[in-house]
């Protein structure tokens, strides 16, 4: 009687519900949720920190290109980096008191001393005493997370000490970099049966085709909510990996996004990676990659067809020969 009055409409409360919860969990038919071990929660408390320090560094970047352009200084239609060494040192000057874009274009140092006549004319903007006090804070700021983020970095490296192998091992899949492994080992941790099956884990993850169906008809393929930490870090890397050319990642997304488009091909590399993710710590195995090819080895024959018939398509008249062995 209790569970049904719980669809009463006016029936349904938070307390009502946490005592239903309760009765669910006194019958074991709840399952338990992942809760990794206390060293890997505490790299991920410290790897998901390091994430939000980087994330606020890249907004102070771009709060920096929007007081230069307030000020009319185009610094970055030159320098690929405002930050490095060189606009740096510009950047100093000017909220020193410089503005002689003479005198600025002269702190060029190495390969940027052959820009400096458009140095000259880029720096040649009205910056005044507001934009010193705004870009001065600005400079300060990002100093300070550089040193945070830096100092972090240096408590991670002891934090995955113990997991080096595991580290190492996910460092060679195509795309993966070691900043990249220590965010998704302090995620999934490096103990494997907590999951299944690589399934299981990419289910977990959210990277796995939504099942929303209803009286026969699928209304959404929408996928799960995951760990939106770990969906950062798959995707950095499956975006460094579909960049390398002659490689299965690169070729399998050359293959889906010209009919699934690039957000639905890159969820599929997403999920790849983290399957042989699975694979690899479960059984210690290095990542083998299948090769660019692998899609054209796979069926020739196939892709012979494909080939002809659009050569046909174009008006042409195909006649195939088989090579010389």
């Amino acid at each position: 009687m209790q569970s049904v009055q719980r669809f009463v409409p006016g029936r349904k409360t938070d307390m009502s519900d946490a005592q239903w919860l309760c009765q669910l969990a006194e019958a074991g038919l709840l399952k338990a949720n992942f809760v990794p071990p206390k060293p890997i929660r505490q790299l991920r408390n410290l790897t998901r920190y390091r994430k939000t320090q980087i994330q606020e560094r890249a907004r102070e970047v771009n709060r920096l290109h929007k007081a230069l352009e307030d000020a009319g200084v185009k610094l970055d239609t030159v320098a690929a980096d405002i930050l490095g060494k060189s606009g740096r040192d510009m950047l100093d000057a000017l909220v020193a008191g410089e503005t002689d874009p003479n005198v600025l274009a002269e702190l060029a140092r190495k390969q940027m001393r052959k820009q400096i006549p458009a140095l000259r004319d880029a720096l040649a903007g009205h910056f005044d005493a507001h934009h010193r006090l705004w870009i001065d804070a600005i400079l300060r700021h990002i100093d300070f997370l550089d040193e945070q983020i830096e100092q972090l970095t240096g408590m991670i490296e002891q934090q995955i000490r113990p997991f080096a192998p595991a580290v190492e091992l996910l460092c060679t899949m195509t795309g993966i970099q070691h900043r990249g492994a220590e965010c998704i080992i302090g995620e999934i941790g490096t103990d494997m049966s907590c999951f299944a099956s690589a399934r299981h884990l990419a289910s977990w993850a959210g990277r796995c085709p939504g099942n929303d169906k209803s009286a026969g008809k699928r209304r959404s393929g929408k996928t799960r909510d995951g760990s939106k930490w770990l969906d950062f870090a798959l995707e950095e890397a499956a975006m460094a990996a579909i960049r390398v050319k002659g490689h299965y990642l690169e070729a399998h997304y050359r293959r889906l996004k010209p009919r699934r488009g690039h957000k639905r091909a890159l969820g599929a590399i997403k999920h790849t990676m983290i399957c042989a993710i699975w694979h690899m710590l479960s059984t210690g195995e290095t990542y083998r990659d299948l090769g660019g090819d692998y899609f054209i080895n796979r069926d020739p024959e196939r892709q012979t067809k494909r080939l002809v018939a659009q050569l046909e398509r174009l008006g042409h008249t195909v006649t195939l020969q088989e090579a010389a062995a």
